[in-house]
């Protein structure tokens, strides 16, 4: 019987319902697999504990967290409480940053059941992986403002590419792709406008691309990729972009889906010399907070692969299989894909399926 610890940070908002319902689906593929067991322990760090402490995390969160196998986040982010640059530096890229979480991963799949907005789109037509730079580039934090107030005030936000980062991330997507029947991979950029970092990012590119001849390879301007992700979502397989790139990206991803209640996303650590940590795409969304209507099939599927990064693939696919069910069958759906499920229902269908 393996015995994994897991860190639970459920953070602001929607994160708070969907948090503890993960934590059922969760518990029901162990339960049913047998061959495991998920120990959790819950951390309440996010805006609410700022303005109780002044912090989104403690000055010894990153110590307390490296003792866990996995990190399974909610969301982070309340502007009502906590400006939204302080929550997002002060918990979530503190983490990914002191963990070296390199590695972002954002699947794009049209489930069954599911509508696009898209026309003449059914499932199958969209099954891609976009593999984000998660701890430099646009994201580094590094710049600051001077002479505030002043009418030359200045604000410089300076990007940050290292050879070693855009090579590792690079050099993922490359095995990615090459572990995938397609074996397409399209690096996204913006060398046309970006004369320094993104001209640095194509010549790493290319100079990885010699160790993998198999691998069909293509470069697109970031705008260009954006009407591709609505036009022609069919004509990709693994996609590799700049952290702000990717993450902007992604979340068309997540519309052309469906909706960003479905989308999932990790943030590991390939050598795995801190834990990884998994999360939804979709945010707090402070709007239907407290509602009871938030999709847990995100969480869920974040679940699953977290699951998968600890090697306990059967359950992982368990989860995946009982989403695919539940979308399929379309009783039992949360409003944002035209159901009139609460998040718990959702969840007890999932729950269902995986133990039926």
């Amino acid at each position: 019987m393996r015995n994994f610890k897991i860190a639970v940070i459920p953070g602001d908002g929607i994160g708070k319902e969907l948090a503890p319902e993960g934590v059922r689906v969760l518990d029901a593929a162990a339960a049913a697999c047998g061959t495991f067991r998920l120990a959790y322990e819950y951390f309440p760090w996010g805006c609410e504990y700022y303005v109780q402490h002044k912090t989104m995390m403690p000055d010894d969160g990153l110590d307390i967290l490296t003792r866990f196998d996995a990190i399974y986040f909610g969301a982070v982010g309340y502007p009502a409480l906590v400006p939204d640059d302080v929550s997002l530096h002060g918990l979530l890229l503190k983490i990914r940053l002191g963990f070296d979480q390199y590695i972002c991963l954002r699947p794009s799949a049209l489930l069954p059941g599911v509508a696009s907005p898209l026309a003449n789109v059914t499932p199958g037509d969209i099954d891609f992986v976009v593999v984000r730079e998660n701890t430099e580039g646009e994201y580094s934090g590094a710049g600051g403002r001077v002479h505030r107030g002043q009418p030359f005030e200045l604000a410089l936000e300076t990007s940050v590419f290292t050879r070693i980062g855009v090579e590792r991330v690079i050099r993922y997507a490359f095995e990615l792709a090459k572990s995938r029947p397609r074996k397409l991979l399209a690096s996204v950029t913006k060398s046309n406008a970006q004369k320094h970092t993104m001209t640095f990012w194509d010549e790493v590119f290319e100079d990885v691309a010699k160790d993998y001849p198999d691998i069909k390879t293509e470069r697109v301007l970031v705008d260009a990729m954006a009407a591709r992700f609505v036009l022609r979502p069919q004509s990709l397989d693994v996609v590799v972009a700049s952290n702000l790139f990717a993450d902007i990206l992604t979340d068309i991803g997540g519309a052309i889906t469906g909706s960003l209640g479905l989308a999932a996303s990790t943030n590991i650590n390939p050598e795995r010399r801190y834990p990884s940590m998994f999360e939804p795409v979709h945010g707090s969304a402070p709007d239907i907070y407290g509602k009871g209507i938030a999709n847990p099939i995100a969480m869920s599927a974040s679940g699953a692969m977290m699951l998968d990064f600890l090697g306990e693939k059967r359950a992982a696919q368990m989860i995946d299989a009982a989403i695919r069910a539940v979308t399929a069958e379309g009783k039992t759906l949360t409003p944002d894909l035209g159901g009139t499920a609460t998040t718990t229902q959702v969840a007890d269908a999932l729950i269902e399926k995986i133990t039926s």
